[in-house]
């Protein structure tokens, strides 16, 4: 143990985390990137705005109560541990709900606040508004109302019509917000809001951290879980846990009040964060991650996240994020059925590895996976493996998985029988599901039809999948799905809406990260 509250990592004898510019990241960078003095009006909201920031308090105003039974439901609790679990999943994700709503209302009457995210006031209002629809979970079998089969059917009841309500609401609130697109600075220079001396802090080498975990007692904490409770709540700046090679086996939950965590680990193969929770053994989907992030602001970079449940376990979540305008950079997310939720908000994966077998990469984010190595894994026998599920529930949520420069192929498990088990891009886990894979290498592992089924012709005509400019042995179209939501692109034009820039406005706010990121379609 030390007694200082700012640590020096070490300079290893060979290259690690902390000595490349891409690790000095933001010690003091906030989440908030907005620039106060900065034009930002709201002449794309098709409302009045002291109208639209009414509307998002009814819908607060039905959540407050819906939470208001759960809470007195739960107390009860009627002897029922299914009955319990339920109510904790809908109250955690109704909070989550509250949150983004709130954002909503406070950048409306405050259009030039510092507390505006990214800057461009549409796609924070745009994306707050999905994840809120999202967290209620109302078609979710993992999360809330589903929860309640089989149990208390006034609860049920009751549950649901506040729940329908919001939803109801909440997608009405979509549709007053329009798209619109922002100047953007060149890639590699910092947006003018960025103060100078975050700006030289980013352009440093080393970074300082707050505590330091580490198994063999060395550090400040043993587990990881306990430096998280050390981290302040709602900061504005980064607070930075430095994480010693090892393996870590607990259940780690970052709650939305901390915000601006950095995890670094020293890589994706030393720094291993560990557990098994899975839906066969009573845990929902949704909490059964080995590690979950809410707070807005999280990077992390070279740890691994892995649930080693196995595929008889079933749903098995490695990693889960709702954490808005995160960052996972050079991780691992290893399991097999649902092994990374990316359940909602923005985020951005670089250079990570992320495996699995059914469903492997699903949720309702708006999330872009670049240069990652995305490996199918040997599942149960006659199982067919789908990469994605991803799960829009609404033509007016900007949410969507971009996959793009990655390498898609078997694992090590799966090679010897990959010609034997069927693998697909992905299935419409929703009605308006929404992935594009482009400029990336398919191995053979994929089926040459490429996307599967959910069940018969649900949401053939309403997803959107498409394909660009796609290479190797599964990248061949000529027998690819005939289906109505199905595109293969032949334009950039179309390629360039899910590109980092266009789809999570990633320029305007993950320069300050100090991650590499390709804006465009880098051609």
């Amino acid at each position: 143990m030390t007694n200082s509250s700012t640590n020096k990592v070490p300079s290893p004898t060979k290259p690690t985390p902390f000595t490349f510019i891409l690790i000095t990241l933001v010690l003091c960078t906030p989440f908030c990137f907005c620039d106060p003095t900065r034009t930002t009006g709201l002449e794309f909201l098709k409302v009045a705005p002291s109208e639209f920031a009414d509307s998002v308090k009814d819908v607060v105003d039905i959540l407050q109560n819906v939470m208001s039974m759960l809470s007195e439901f739960g107390g009860v609790g009627f002897g029922d541990s299914r009955l319990s679990n339920a109510v904790s999943d809908c109250l955690d994700l109704l909070d989550l709900s509250s949150d983004a709503l709130t954002w909503s209302v406070s950048a409306t009457q405050n259009p030039k606040g510092k507390y505006n995210s990214t800057g461009n006031m549409s796609s924070d209002l745009r994306t707050w508004l999905s994840a809120a629809l999202a967290h209620p979970a109302l078609a979710h079998p993992e999360t809330c109302m589903d929860g309640f089969e089989g149990t208390n059917g006034i609860m049920s009841k009751l549950v649901s019509t506040g729940l329908s309500q919001m939803m109801s609401l909440l997608k009405e609130l979509l549709t007053q917000v329009d798209p619109i697109s922002d100047t953007f600075p060149p890639q590699g220079q910092f947006p003018s809001w960025v103060k100078r001396e975050d700006r030289n802090l980013l352009q440093a080498n080393g970074v300082r951290v707050n505590v330091v975990v580490a198994a063999d007692g060395s550090g400040n904490f043993t587990k990881v879980m306990d430096a998280v409770s050390a981290a302040p709540d709602y900061s504005m700046k980064r607070f930075v846990i430095y994480i010693k090679k090892g393996v870590y086996t607990e259940n780690v939950e970052i709650k939305n009040k901390k915000w601006n965590l950095m995890m670094v680990g020293d890589g994706m193969n030393a720094t291993i964060i560990s557990g098994n929770r899975s839906f066969v053994d009573g845990w929902t989907t949704f909490r059964s991650a080995t590690f979950a992030v809410s707070g807005r602001g999280f990077i992390a970079r070279d740890i691994s996240f892995q649930n080693i449940a196995g595929p008889e376990k079933h749903q098995a979540v490695a990693l889960r994020s709702d954490s808005d305008l995160s960052v996972f950079y050079r991780c691992g997310i290893f399991g097999y059925q649902d092994s990374l939720y990316t359940h909602t908000m923005r985020q951005f994966y670089r250079e990570c590895n992320i495996s699995g077998t059914v469903d492997f990469i699903f949720g309702d984010a708006a999330a872009i996976f670049q240069n990652c190595q995305i490996l199918v894994k040997k599942g149960l026998p006659n199982q067919k493996n789908t990469i994605t599920a991803q799960g829009r529930k609404d033509p007016n949520e900007p949410t969507g998985f971009s996959i793009q420069f990655c390498n898609i192929s078997a694992d090590y498990d799966l090679l010897p029988s990959v010609n034997s088990t069927w693998t697909y891009l992905g299935r419409p886990w929703k009605p308006y599901s929404r992935t594009i894979f482009m400029q990336s290498y398919i191995s053979d592992v994929v089926r040459p039809k490429g996307w599967l089924e959910w069940n018969g012709n649900f949401a053939l005509d309403t997803l959107y999948y498409a394909e660009y400019m796609n290479y190797g042995y599964g990248a061949e179209l000529s027998q690819r799905v005939k289906w109505p939501g199905y595109h293969i692109m032949n334009d950039s034009s179309q390629a360039n809406n899910f590109t980092v820039t266009e789809f999570i406005k990633g320029n305007l706010w993950l320069p300050t990260t100090g991650v590499t990121f390709t804006a465009g379609l880098g051609v």
